[in-house]
């Protein structure tokens, strides 16, 4: 774990200004920092009601966590801490820049809205985030699942982050640290999360499980097709949960999907796979929920590849068309006055009063036409 000194982590930020600030959560804020070599950083400092009573767990079990954590792709990539040492126990984390905001911004505050190849792309890429931690050994459950806690690179690749709440599951540990901020007994921490996220079975520690954040993505899954919030006193129900999964009952699963973008005829399929693993995500019985393996796997197999190749199917048709008019030429007997058209594949003839040359005009604007 690299561990930078104090000074020039208010160097980088000026003093932790407020120019520098691009994040505030009730656990803490985050800024931007610029070090001497010119590497772009991002400081988490507790915030400052939690720093009042001295409340440094959260980051230290972030610190925790991550610092246990091998690089991945989907989760915010860990670079160090500082301490401050004219303060008790103070603590600095130290994470990768993301330049391009939350997923909630690019939801909700964003006049273009993601193209739904986008909306699908993110999705997959959080369930291997979340996959990663479930994996873990112990298995680490996130506990705050939702879009303002998803970041985007400079390449606009998502990634998880705000691991704060995280906890590993006790039955998984074994031979570790117990003594660990991340190790608290799951018989005594208390449930967290935040509401419409929250998995309502999740009333009281020992309900932890990693279907706890199988029901968070659920709901993070129906925001992001819907750009619904997911909790909107405006509308009835109030719940996107509630709203979602009554119109996907009654087989209007489309009318979830964003209105401000049209849903194209080759993308319905996908979408609709996707819902429907949303609305297993947010079952109310735990057992029925998928694991996010199975989420990762049925992904994989039946959203991704008609998603990457969305034009695959109309592009086998052409050619499969041109075949077929190629084996029928073969028995076209054209006159100037009359063309015949046999074909082996169908009965009976066809007339046509037309020329060679206007057959031929005729089959390249047929071709353009389904280009």
């Amino acid at each position: 774990m690299k561990v930078l000194e104090y000074e020039k982590l208010e160097k980088a930020t000026e003093n932790f200004s407020k120019s520098r600030l691009i994040g505030k959560g009730s656990h803490g804020c985050v800024y931007k920092g610029i070090l001497e070599d010119g590497k772009i950083i991002a400081i988490k400092k507790q915030s400052l009601g939690l720093q009042k009573i001295q409340d440094y767990s959260k980051l230290e079990n972030e610190v925790s966590i991550l610092s246990s954590l091998s690089e991945n792709s989907f989760i915010v990539n860990f670079l160090g801490t500082s301490n401050n040492n004219s303060v008790k126990n103070e603590t600095f984390l130290i994470i990768e820049y993301l330049p391009n905001g939350t997923l909630h911004e690019m939801l909700h505050a964003k006049i273009v809205p993601p193209t739904w190849p986008k909306r699908i792309q993110v999705a997959i890429q959080l369930a291997k985030a979340i996959q990663f931690l479930h994996q873990t050994k112990p298995s680490i459950v996130h506990r705050d699942i939702k879009s303002t806690n998803v970041l985007f690179d400079s390449n606009w690749n998502a990634k998880l982050a705000d691991l704060g709440l995280a906890l590993r599951l006790k039955n998984d540990c074994e031979d570790d640290d117990t003594n660990s901020p991340s190790h608290r007994s799951n018989s005594v921490t208390r449930p967290a999360g935040t509401i419409g996220y929250l998995d309502p079975s999740y009333t009281k520690p020992s309900k932890l499980s990693t279907k706890n954040d199988i029901f968070s993505f659920g709901v993070l899954l129906l925001e992001i097709m819907s750009s619904r919030k997911v909790i909107d006193v405006s509308k009835s129900p109030v719940s996107i949960v509630d709203w979602a999964t009554t119109l996907i009952k009654e087989g209007r699963d489309l009318e979830i999907c964003d209105k401000r973008m049209h849903v194209p005829w080759y993308m319905e399929g996908t979408i609709k796979n996707m819902l429907r693993i949303a609305t297993r995500c947010v079952s109310t019985k735990k057992i029925t929920r998928p694991s996010i393996q199975e989420i990762v796997m049925e992904m994989e197999n039946v959203i991704i590849e008609p998603t990457k190749y969305p034009l695959w199917n109309i592009l086998r048709s052409l050619t499969l068309l041109k075949r077929k008019r190629k084996r029928c030429r073969k028995d076209w007997n054209i006159t100037t006055t009359t063309v015949t058209k046999t074909c082996a594949q169908h009965e009976g003839k066809v007339e046509m009063d037309m020329s060679r040359g206007k057959l031929l005009i005729r089959e390249i604007l047929a071709d353009k036409a389904m280009q």
